[in-house]
């Protein structure tokens, strides 16, 4: 790190939150969640996931609050559990922040192809070949130094805000109540039943939980800020902003077309919702905006995985080379590392027809390893504290992580762990680099059958054709 290096403030924080989350995804929500659900079921579906992000975002505030000497998820687990539990957080965070950047190629290639026909669905070889220039142009960017590129990040957040602010106007303008409440629960008797209703949600939550990926950006970057106060205050104000733009953006379409119509539009669906009502250019205004709002993401999530492997390697999760920095502060080896994995896991797209949705399910499945973590944390914290209050909060996000776990798709989260046994290879060379005899406490012994069980478990699925990509 530099002697002198420019903190980051609570704009620029609360911005990389905003921007980290709101990249492809917001700009197909009205379709994912049409296809899912009916408009009362997605209000259900949103109020569950909200109460389950306000728990996660609870229990960082306040474990920044009461625990300011820990800097960021990774060493919440560590703190909390032991180093082992350290490294799986926060190999479930490097993993998940760079398969978002698998997603986030594909969607930019696939916007493109509306221009250029040569890039068709975002998954031929002219389209990974161009991501691939992109994908090493902005690891170039954030090596430059990473305070820099947050600045720039700044900067593309509000531009990818107006065109959403716009969509939001024009859609409120547009909006139809009888539209909206017609068949509002979505079930044979257009009254509320149980039972449809909660499909609709579990049908809802992986869509749902991969637009918020990022809410934990300004934890993950605590080391960077000027102050541990306004990383709590960032995290906070992220989830403000992101919860009135998503449901916004996922609920209004429900208003201005019927629910089958929402979900048979093209994509990116935010642009063909108004069509109709403003005109063809529309669509071309969100397919630019949608670029911009991923090339954000993509920024950010170069940031986030190499931070999250610096952090590692300086807490002895990771070799020291993870933790080597460059003259403007950055690691080289992490952000070359994780690069490579990238582009090498780019190439696998060729080979799957739903790529978009492949990427990100695995990148979402991949997080909740690590905010589940954070809200066992704020459990064991609180029962130490005897915080009442507190402990609610974390058995809340507790419950509902796991939930979220089996719903959103066991499987991608059984294709996750295979990752994992490289990682376990790596943290077992860092703990004998610092002369650890025991590399592995009874409970952490559990955890490495466990681990090692599901990545066997998902690799006999998938060469057995249980598992289709």
């Amino acid at each position: 790190m530099t002697d002198n290096p420019k903190k980051l403030g609570v704009i620029a924080l609360t911005a990389l939150i905003i921007s980290s989350s709101i990249g492809s995804g917001i700009f197909a929500i009205p379709t994912d969640m049409a296809a899912a659900a009916a408009p009362g079921g997605a209000l259900v579906a949103w109020a569950i996931a909200g109460v389950g992000v306000l728990a996660l975002c609870l229990s960082i505030v306040n474990i920044g609050r009461k625990k300011p000497e820990l800097s960021g998820i990774v060493s919440y687990a560590e703190d909390g559990f032991g180093p082992f539990s350290g490294f799986i957080s926060g190999w479930g965070y490097w993993l998940s922040a760079w398969l978002g950047n698998v997603a986030f190629a594909t969607m930019m290639m696939k916007t493109l192809g509306r221009f250029f026909p040569v890039f068709e669905e975002g998954n031929n070889l002219i389209s990974i070949l161009l991501a691939s220039v992109v994908l090493w142009g902005l690891t170039y960017v954030v090596n430059r130094g990473v305070e820099g590129a947050a600045a720039l990040n700044t900067i593309i957040t509000l531009c990818k805000l107006l065109p959403l602010g716009l969509y939001i106007v024009l859609a409120l303008l547009f909006f139809d109540l009888p539209t909206f409440m017609e068949n509002f629960w979505g079930t044979s008797s257009a009254g509320f039943e149980f039972g449809p209703i909660m499909e609709q949600v579990t049908n809802s939550m992986m869509v749902i939980m991969w637009v918020f990926v990022g809410i934990e950006g300004a934890a993950m970057m605590s080391d960077r800020a000027q102050n541990r106060a306004i990383v709590g205050k960032s995290t906070v104000l992220g989830l403000i902003g992101l919860l009135i733009i998503y449901v916004s953006a996922s609920m209004l379409p429900y208003g201005i077309m019927s629910r089958e119509q929402v979900a048979e539009l093209a994509s990116p669906a935010m642009g063909y919702v108004l069509a109709e009502n403003v005109g063809d250019w529309f669509p071309t205004v969100v397919n630019i905006a949608l670029i911009i709002s991923i090339f954000g993401s993509w920024l950010s999530w170069t940031m986030l995985p190499a931070e999250t492997t610096l952090v590692m390697a300086n807490r002895n999760l990771l070799p020291k080379k993870f933790g080597e920095l460059n003259q403007h502060g950055a690691p080289t080896f992490s952000l070359v590392f994780m690069t490579a994995l990238t582009q090498a896991f780019m190439f696998t797209l060729l080979f799957t027809d739903q790529a978009y949705q492949f990427a990100y399910s695995l990148c979402t499945a991949a997080i909740f390893v690590s905010w589940l973590y954070v809200t066992l944390y704020q459990v064991k914290l609180s029962s130490d504290l005897k915080e009442t209050g507190q402990l609610v909060i974390g058995l809340v996000g507790t419950v509902f992580y796991l939930w979220a776990i089996w719903v959103s798709g066991i499987d991608y989260f059984l294709l996750c762990l295979i990752v994992y046994l490289l990682g376990i290879v790596l943290y077992i060379q860092a703990r004998k680099a610092i002369g650890v005899k025991k590399l592995f406490a009874s409970g952490e012994l559990v955890l490495v059958v466990l681990l090692i069980a599901g990545a066997v478990l998902a690799l006999v699925r998938l060469f057995t054709g249980q598992i289709t990509l």
